[in-house]
């Protein structure tokens, strides 16, 4: 049994960056996720992505993001169950709960942090006849390494921002990047989408809209996608490309979680904004998992959303105690510079 103080259910920027929270307080984390290595759909989906709304980081990769958070939180040793899916939780007499996961692993704590991003999930396919053939030769739904690219022919279908955001930054990759879109309008921000019409004014993107991918053509590989161009009379193309990445963003689930007894809402957890608690008294929900009004799916509002239920969480453990936060400029942080110095943390006040 691994027992620990804060058990945190996903390992993606919102869950690492609860462990600095709560390391602050002293306590302990330990995280659970089903994939193999830290960083969720950061390090597993799109590593080499940039993000451009962190604080202090006009632009950040992804993976780059998920490494700085895990030289963050390192003073603070969090422990790891990589490869397995949280399965079921019990809650004890004591008041702790204990998560199994798919392996038979148990874990006790009394504080649950559900922060598993969008919990399992599924790329969304077109509607394609044989796409399945191509699947690893020449067809992606994800981009891990951009240089797999690298002086190819890409066709990227898709109106959000990950299609346009991939677009703009494989035109310095690829030899040639067409960008295939359903309707005139994107949904993506609208500077990325400025930034693909200034390409394509250059001559660097080839944008066609509105038109829509219908075939695949290919012995052996991918060789040409066969799309409709839609306009005053339907016309169909057939282009000579040597990748295909449909990006029509990803079918989520909860997985076993969304039988824990939890209010669920549209595939999400309902939280209470005071301090982000379930309908379960210490079981917790963080992160693009939770929902509630005026939710927004973005990183730093989950950074947020940890710090606020680490507060909660050591009322919680130590209701007889009360805190005083230092800022962490005042003590900094040991082990970064290789100088002795405290680790920031608490002032702790007991009641009589």
């Amino acid at each position: 049994m691994i027992k620990t103080d804060i058990l945190i259910i996903g390992a993606g920027p919102t869950g690492l960056f609860a462990v600095f929270e709560a390391g602050l307080l002293q306590l302990k984390c330990h995280l659970i996720d089903a994939l193999p290595q830290p960083g969720g759909q950061c390090s597993e989906i799109y590593p080499k992505k940039p993000i451009y709304d962190i604080p202090g980081f006009p632009e950040v990769l992804a993976g780059d993001l998920v490494d700085n958070l895990m030289e963050q939180i390192r003073p603070f040793q969090p422990t790891f169950t990589l490869g397995e899916r949280a399965n079921t939780i019990e809650k004890l007499e004591d008041g702790t709960f204990v998560v199994t996961t798919n392996k038979g692993t148990k874990h006790n704590a009394p504080i649950v942090a559900i922060a598993g991003g969008l919990g399992s999930f599924e790329p969304r396919k077109p509607l394609v006849p044989n796409l399945s053939k191509y699947e690893d030769k020449g067809v992606s739904y994800f981009i891990k390494d951009p240089e797999i690219y690298r002086d190819k022919r890409v066709l990227i279908a898709g109106g959000g921002d990950s299609a346009l955001d991939w677009s703009i930054y494989l035109a310095d990759i690829a030899s040639e990047v067409t960008l295939v879109h359903r309707r005139n309008e994107f949904r993506g921000a609208l500077d990325s989408v400025e930034k693909v019409q200034s390409l394509k004014n250059l001559g660097r993107i080839n944008l066609i809209t509105p038109a829509e991918v219908v075939a695949l053509k290919g012995d052996d590989k991918l060789e040409a996608v066969v799309f409709n161009k839609s306009g005053d009379t339907e016309e169909e193309i057939i282009k000579q490309v040597d990748e295909f990445i449909p990006l029509f963003g990803l079918s989520p689930k909860l997985g076993p979680i969304g039988d824990w007894g939890l209010e669920i809402e549209k595939n999400a957890i309902k939280v209470d904004t005071f301090d982000y608690q379930t309908n379960i008294p210490g079981i917790y929900a963080i992160g693009d998992v939770n929902t509630y009004p005026g939710k927004l799916k973005l990183i730093l509002c989950g950074f947020h959303e940890a710090t606020l239920m680490c507060q909660s969480a050591y009322q919680r453990i130590f209701p007889n105690k009360k805190y005083v936060m230092k800022y962490t400029t005042v003590g900094g942080v040991s082990g970064f510079d290789g100088t002795k110095r405290e680790a920031p943390k608490a002032v702790v006040k007991t009641i009589d």
